[in-house]
């Protein structure tokens, strides 16, 4: 039996709309799947669901860390399963939104138990892989570990050190701890539903939505988070949009510059995502058409969850 629903899908395809929409028939609590929305302060340029929204659902997942602290996979499924756990026991639906698709696989298909690492080593190592230029740090994952390196360098700068590591500091790549794991726990069933987008219809959602980021004060933010001491190195910063706006602030070019690169690269990393969903998530995915009236996809994912779950649902809109 299911013990969680999922709506994941590609940045702009209307996953947060749907995600309150669907809550609010089922009686859910959503937990934020999404690597950047882990951060506090980091509110417009993660499109976070607003005080109010939060207010009326309740969200977890949401302001845990620091910019400049590292959140894995497999502590988002640590987590999650605690959440879950709580979530059910109150007699309500776990409900994870997001498009971070390890996050999603950390429940479902759980991480290896990575092995011990030596905290002086490690630290080590971390400080002279972080003043290594991108370029060069993906040469060293593809002569450490070559087949793993496309996943890691498609993962960014935190997967690629990740990946480094293991290597160096075990004299083994992860691919061969993966091969050879002990998961963490065991993997959690649950009803995933991917919203399906027109790459065209996609293209101007996002264009309409780093607009309105800009608007809100996007660039403002940024530079409230380098004035209180973060870098663009951080793990948080370096996610799209941050890495332009912080161009931005810092004198490089002009806003309007900063926000054409920021669509740019979020239709580039939604492109990323949609390939990602569709050849990682299995055949009993539910492929929701996101660009159907909201009632009607949420009416998909209620009759999907009560499908696997039993519930009974009215996603008529309040």
């Amino acid at each position: 039996m299911a013990s969680f629903l999922a709506i994941t899908g590609p940045t702009g395809a209307g996953k947060t709309a749907l995600s309150l929409q669907v809550a609010r028939a089922l009686g859910g609590e959503i937990i934020s799947m999404d690597s950047r929305q882990i951060y506090r302060g980091m509110d417009i340029g993660t499109a976070k669901a607003t005080p109010e929204q939060r207010a009326e659902v309740p969200h977890h997942g949401i302001d845990i860390a620091d910019p400049g602290e590292r959140y894995s996979a497999g502590a988002f499924g640590r987590d999650t399963r605690r959440w879950i756990a709580a979530i059910r026991a109150r007699g309500r639906v776990p409900l994870l939104v997001g498009g971070t698709g390890f996050f999603l696989k950390a429940v479902t298909d759980p991480l290896f138990a990575e092995p011990d690492l030596d905290g002086e080593r490690r630290a080590a190592a971390e400080s002279a892989l972080a003043g290594l230029p991108r370029t060069e740090l993906a040469r060293w994952v593809w002569a450490l570990d070559p087949q793993r390196a496309g996943v890691a360098i498609a993962g960014g700068r935190q997967r690629m050190t990740r990946t480094v590591l293991i290597a160096l500091l075990t004299g083994r790549p992860l691919s061969w701890w993966h091969s050879r794991r002990n998961t963490e726990a065991e993997p959690l069933e649950g009803v995933v539903c991917v919203l399906e987008v027109p790459r065209e219809v996609l293209d101007e959602r996002i264009g309409r939505r780093v607009r309105a980021m800009v608007e809100a004060g996007f660039a403002d933010e940024v530079a409230a988070l380098l004035r209180a001491g973060c870098s663009r190195d951080d793990p948080g910063l370096n996610g799209v949009g941050y890495r332009e706006m912080a161009d931005c602030v810092e004198g490089r070019v002009t806003l309007e510059e900063a926000a054409r690169r920021t669509r740019a690269a979020t239709r580039r990393y939604a492109r990323r995502q949609a390939t990602w969903f569709r050849h990682q998530l299995g055949p009993g995915t539910v492929r929701v058409d996101g660009t159907a009236p909201i009632e009607a996809q949420c009416a998909r994912v209620a009759e999907a969850w009560r499908a696997r779950a039993g519930s009974s649902t009215d996603c008529q809109t309040p």
